[in-house]
């Protein structure tokens, strides 16, 4: 697990077998989220929308929204207002400005009433819009201003000394005279046209026009975040960070799950593997008192990185197996055959395979079971076996748990023979699993009379 690509199937394993811990992690997610929102007060926006006519460049219109959201504006706005133990520079944090399509600039305000929002942002526009009608007055040319109302006033007298000379044209209806007429009228419309160019074209009479288009809407909602996205963000924070502090500790997992892997740690070679049926709540380690029952509660006693037990054969397959062992080991052992199994304290599986071990050996070899701590291990002192083999589930004990089981065995002048591993399987289809063995019952009377006691 620590080597392969995290899959979705590994995500899905973890949520189905940890859901009582995520969903619990969650809720303080929640609760985390609410407690800011409990914090933080809601806040209200809306918008104002100022039109500026004529034609604006892009970066020009960009220079309007900073100054609409400048010291200036919004320090008479905060005047204006007069609210209580808020300043300029506490609005400054509460407005923005925006360009849109259309030479329009969008000025939002925010504040904690729908009532102040509107106002707000319908005070900064109008700020805005008197501050740039002033700048553009005392930015205009005076002499340019003056040289252009003389043009109007002699466009107007040209008009009328048009007027004048068409009235005293000869009245006839000659063709000279109906020319002459037809070219005064001419003149006198192409000079109108050409005063109504020009105030068109004053960039000063344009953009000093701008227009606050109608008051900003009453806002009916919270702005974001509100106390359900902050509920929800909590929630949902929690959760990725308990996803990925699973798939954290499992990628940084020392535990050996390789058959070369244990072998090694363990100073011996595989015997065999054999197959433990049962529910997948055979899993669970048995524990009592409080903290045992929470860890129960939260499923915290689940190895969830471990997959799915697989479907096995049926009983007289999973015999075979452990037939097959035993055969191995006698090969292995001289005479007299007496071993000793080592099961690590805490490992359901390998106490149930080693009692299964024991109950198909026969007394060929004789074998006594002993758990030992994997914290501080201690194995008995030698009396007549011939060594030791270790029974142990893959997956659950790293390097250093197996390698001072392998201390503790040559400290008491065992030999680990052989290592068996033993896996959680499936119970299959039931069948008879062929002739009784008369001979398992007095196999595990031998094997109590190993131990020092009999039945």
């Amino acid at each position: 697990m620590s080597d392969d690509t995290i899959r979705l199937v590994t995500i899905g394993r973890m949520v189905r077998r940890r859901w009582r811990l995520l969903t619990l992690l969650a809720l303080v997610g929640a609760l985390v989220g609410y407690g800011a929102s409990v914090l933080f007060p809601p806040r209200y926006t809306t918008s104002a929308s100022v039109l500026l006519p004529g034609a604006w460049e892009e970066r020009e219109l960009l220079t309007q929204a900073e100054i609409a959201t400048s010291s200036v504006v919004v320090d008479r706005a905060a005047a204006t207002l007069g609210w209580s133990g808020v300043d300029g520079s506490e609005l400054r944090d509460r407005v923005s400005a925006k360009t849109a399509e259309g030479n329009i600039v969008k000025i939002s305000g925010t504040a904690e009433t729908p009532e102040r929002a509107q106002q707000l942002a319908d005070q900064v526009a109008k700020e805005f819009v008197t501050f740039a009608a002033r700048i553009v007055d005392d930015n205009a040319d005076p002499e340019a201003a003056t040289q252009l109302e003389d043009l109007r006033q002699m466009v107007v007298q040209t008009s009328r000394r048009i007027t004048e000379l068409a009235d005293a044209t000869d009245p006839g209806q000659t063709v000279e005279s109906v020319q002459t007429r037809t070219d005064l009228e001419k003149l006198r419309t192409s000079l109108q046209e050409a005063i109504n160019k020009l105030d068109q074209a004053d960039p000063a009479a344009n953009k000093a026009n701008m227009v606050v288009m109608g008051p900003a809407a009453r806002p009916t909602g919270e702005a974001p975040p509100t106390r359900i996205q902050l509920i929800v963000a909590g929630a949902l924070l929690f959760f990725l960070l308990a996803v990925i502090g699973h798939l954290t500790a499992v990628r940084m997992s020392r535990r050996l799950r390789t058959e070369p892997e244990i072998a090694a740690a363990l100073g011996s070679a595989l015997v065999g593997t054999v197959d433990v049926p049962g529910e997948r709540t055979a899993q669970r380690p048995e524990g009592r008192g409080p903290r045992a029952r929470i860890r129960r509660l939260l499923d915290l006693d689940v190895r969830w990185d471990i997959p799915a037990p697989q479907t096995s054969g049926d009983e007289a397959s999973r015999q075979i197996r452990y037939r097959r062992v035993c055969a191995r080991l006698r090969d292995l052992l001289p005479t007299p055959r007496r071993l000793i199994v080592v099961v690590p304290d805490g490992d359901e599986i390998a106490r149930r395979a080693a009692g299964q071990l024991v109950a198909e050996a026969e007394g060929e070899p004789l074998l006594r079971v002993v758990e030992v701590s994997v914290s501080q291990p201690l194995v008995p002192d030698r009396d007549e076996e011939s060594g030791a083999v270790v029974v142990l589930s893959a997956g659950s004990w790293t390097a250093g748990e197996l390698a001072g089981i392998a201390e503790a065995c040559a400290d008491a002048k065992h030999e680990i023979v052989g290592v068996v591993l033993a896996g959680l399987v499936l119970a299959g289809p039931t069948r008879p699993a062929g002739p009784p063995r008369d001979a398992a019952v007095p196999a595990l009377a031998v094997a109590d009379d190993a131990t020092g006691g009999s039945r």
